[in-house]
């Protein structure tokens, strides 16, 4: 059995109980700090082993509960798997508690115990009281079916049964996924004298080990995995669901701070702009405005921004959930499924909070249709975001498709292999139909052209992807020709492409013309007149004879001695036998002229050609057959 990793939290009020329950829980005291042991307060998060057995491994993340380390509280709790709702039996439910409440909601944590601790400083009768009180507060919130137990840090009573409950909850529980890309939201960057750098945080996902090559983003900056700890015990590897510290190289302490991502690939979008799904709180104090300055939680990062509504221009009650954007004042690392937090900045107060729908959001207008494709994104299977990945941008590699689409690679990988998607150029995947449609239009563009230009044999593929290259990459254009050249739907001949049944053929209005104008070619012989003549006692106009003239060449019914004499084609083979027949290896100009009988005005274009066509070469003043 594959073991599994799991990280829990304290939550509640501050001084009702959370760090001495944990310390009884563990055995460790998660106030570290000089200020903390003089104010008896946590400001910064505090960690703990809870357990561990062949099956799992539990840690205790100690959040701390004052309003003004709220940030704190948030960028522990996004991480975690199952939440304590610390409660003191003498003193009840407190707004904190109630705040602390609204965030594991908008988390999404779905796991939770209730723990009411102090249960020795009141009566019996008390404590009963205190439950019916909790249970009231707890309704219509994720807390509401979540089992109670009651404990005494300082005398143990229940500590053991708080304990059982928790591995037993998470035995039941599925684990993070340590098979996608590794991720780990920092949330504590110290030094250790003659190790350097460390970091600190659940891994969200996947998995790392010691050294491995690691990014910390958005800054981009290049690091590695010098040595991992696990409840400061060195381990090789840390897995989703764990706390772990990992010493890196190649940064300093100055180069980091709280909010940065530790990831091990690019497929993790870096971003200010993000569609989202959220939930107010039900207790709002002021207005909700458009574009109001909001701060946001998201990992361990808190950011400010402003929230951008489509369907109304404030808010003050809403049971439902909206959807709209999230425009940051600075650069956040995510995928589509984070969980985030919004708070207001002054006077401050929790919002609310939701989840991201697609970390790459664009300028929309206002109004109904856009929240109808927010919609869309929202409810869209695997399959349908990578379609509208691929619909938005026609071609993306493996890596792309990740960091667009937020997809796991098992989930991605899995779709890949339906025929909806096609794999090019060995490394970039594009849609079938997408390939359909291009040759579709491939096949019409060319069907035009053969109208217009019959006589040409097709059109230049440059000229091909220029035409299409403003709606689609040439890659996918050059792809979806090849595929119609497999199907013969298309044919290449060189550079030119052509409709697979096409032929290249003079007009019908243009032919008799046409076979006249050789006729009468043919007739002179290789006494002939400027070309240019010819086309004229025809009756054929200058707009079709560059490409009569082309095709004419191209087919071999008439032979360019140079760009005013043509031959029939017949008659420069008949010249050329002759040649061939009456001569040796090699001969010189009046040699030919006295087996010819021609002028040098035809003789030495005549020989030119020979050579350009090469059936000779010449040497000095001879020519040499190439040819015989």
């Amino acid at each position: 059995m594959t073991k599994r990793y799991f990280t829990i939290g304290m939550a509640g009020h501050i001084d009702h109980g959370k760090t001495t329950l944990t310390k009884a829980l563990t055995n460790v005291d998660t106030d570290r700090l000089k200020e903390e042991k003089e104010r008896q307060i946590s400001i910064e998060l505090g960690f703990a082993p809870l357990y561990e057995d062949d099956e799992i491994q539990i840690s205790v993340v100690d959040v701390p509960g004052h309003e003004r380390f709220i940030r704190q509280m948030i960028a522990g709790v996004a991480g975690i798997d199952l939440v304590v709702l610390v409660v003191a039996a003498d003193e009840g439910v407190m707004p904190q508690t109630r705040e602390h409440l609204d965030i594991l909601g908008f988390l999404e944590i779905r796991n939770g115990v209730v723990a009411v601790t102090k249960i020795d400083r009141v009566d019996e009768e008390f404590i009963d009281l205190v439950k019916d009180d909790i249970m009231e507060e707890l309704e219509g919130t994720v807390f509401e079916k979540s089992p109670f137990v009651l404990v005494d840090s300082l005398s143990k009573k229940g500590i053991d049964d708080l304990k059982e409950l928790i591995i037993h909850t998470l035995k039941q529980q599925q684990t993070r996924d340590s098979k996608g890309a590794f991720r780990l939201p920092i949330d504590q960057v110290f030094t250790v004298k003659g190790q350097g750098t460390v970091v600190r945080g659940t891994v969200y996902d996947g998995m790392v080990e010691e050294g491995q090559a690691l990014k910390i983003m958005p800054k981009g900056l290049e690091a590695r995995a010098r040595q991992i700890q696990v409840h400061h015990q060195n381990a090789d590897k840390a897995y989703a669901g764990q706390r772990a510290a990992i010493n890196l190289s190649g940064v300093s302490k100055e180069d980091l701070e709280r909010g940065d991502v530790l990831v091990s690939s690019e497929h993790f979008i870096v971003t200010r702009t993000m569609d989202v799904a959220i939930r107010v709180v039900e207790d709002l104090d002021y207005m909700v405005k458009q574009r109001m300055p909001i701060k946001c939680h998201i990992g361990t990062a808190e950011v400010m921004g402003r929230i951008v509504f489509f369907d109304r221009n404030e808010l003050k009650e809403e049971n439902g959930e909206i959807l709209c954007q999230i425009r940051l004042d600075e650069e956040v690392v995510t995928k589509r499924g984070d969980r985030f937090i919004l708070r207001r900045p002054s006077p401050q107060e929790t919002i609310g909070g939701g989840w991201v729908i697609d970390p790459q959001g664009q300028k929309y207008r206002f109004g109904e249709r856009t929240v109808a494709e927010l919609e869309k994104k929202k409810v869209g299977t695997p399959a349908e975001r990578m379609v509208s990945a691929l619909m938005e941008t026609k071609s993306l590699s493996l890596d792309e498709l990740l960091t667009r689409t937020s997809l796991e690679k098992e989930a991605l990988m899995q779709e890949l292999g339906s025929d909806d998607f096609v794999l090019y150029n060995g490394k970039e995947y594009t849609l079938r139909a997408l390939v359909d449609v291009i040759e579709e239009e491939l096949y019409n563009i060319l069907r035009d052209f053969h109208t217009s230009s019959p006589m040409k044999k097709g059109l230049n593929k440059a000229e091909l992807l220029q035409t299409l290259s403003k709606s689609y990459p040439n890659t996918v254009i050059d792809f979806s020709i090849d595929e119609g050249v497999k199907k013969n739907t298309f044919k290449r001949e060189g550079q030119f492409i052509s409709i697979g049944d096409f032929e290249p053929h003079v007009p019908n209005n243009w032919k008799t013309r046409t076979v006249n104008m050789l006729a009468k070619l043919k007739g002179d012989g290789m006494q002939v007149k400027y070309f240019k003549d010819y086309l004229t006692d025809a009756g054929i106009p200058d707009k079709i004879a560059a490409d009569l003239k082309k095709f004419l060449e191209e087919e071999g019914s008439i032979v360019a001695l140079d760009d005013q004499y043509y031959w029939h084609g017949e008659v420069f083979n008949e010249a050329v036998e002759r040649l061939k027949a009456q001569t040796d290896s090699e001969f010189d100009v009046g040699a030919a002229k006295e087996i010819l009988g021609l002028s040098r005005k035809y003789m030495i274009p005549f020989l030119e050609c020979m050579d350009n066509k090469g059936f000779t070469k010449r040497v000095e003043n001879k020519r040499v057959w190439k040819i015989k």
